[in-house]
């Protein structure tokens, strides 16, 4: 079941979900919008001419960090941002990432699969960014690009994901 602007509060005050920082204006109908930070990964120049093979090059290894508060996303390029907020859930509430409808009409992709916040999550979420636009993009910290939508499970997880996730110890 997902939770309305309501469910989300009383989440909150509860200690089910945290999410750091966070303001009331961030709290949509059914979501909490999600802000850009600095941090950002660009693909490292050699993989751009080459052919990429998957189970011999990590992701931590083909992309280069870059700290900057504006990066330009040319057409189909990719980058991956991180989000300003540290969400922490309990093991019986999991997140959804969806983009915000006001980017995605102007051909920003937010993420291109890693849409789940797994139960028991305590990270800032990393967004997967396409400029699918026939234009360049400009994005900035701050910028309000993502949105979370949590969901009850019936039960809690066995394996949250704070404890057994093998990337979420970092982010």
């Amino acid at each position: 079941m997902a939770l309305s602007d309501v469910d989300i509060k009383k989440a909150m005050k509860e200690g089910k979900i945290k999410i750091k920082p966070f303001s009331e204006d961030q709290l949509g109908s059914g979501s909490v919008d999600l802000t850009l930070s600095n941090e950002w990964w660009f693909f490292k120049k050699k993989y751009l001419d080459s052919v990429v093979d998957l189970e011999k090059v990590d992701y931590k290894k083909a992309h280069d960090k870059v700290i900057a508060n504006d990066v330009i996303l040319l057409p189909g390029e990719m980058c991956l941002g991180k989000t300003i907020e540290k969400i922490t859930l309990s093991p019986d509430i999991m997140g959804k990432l969806e983009g915000r409808s006001r980017y995605a009409r102007m051909g920003l992709s937010i993420h291109i699969t890693s849409a789940i916040v797994q139960p028991g999550s305590n990270n800032r979420q990393v967004l997967e960014i396409v400029n699918l636009a026939p234009f360049p993009i400009m994005l900035h910290k701050g910028m309000r690009i993502s949105q979370v939508i949590f969901h009850r499970l019936e039960t809690p997880s066995s394996k949250p994901y704070a404890k057994f996730g093998k990337i979420a110890r970092v982010q």
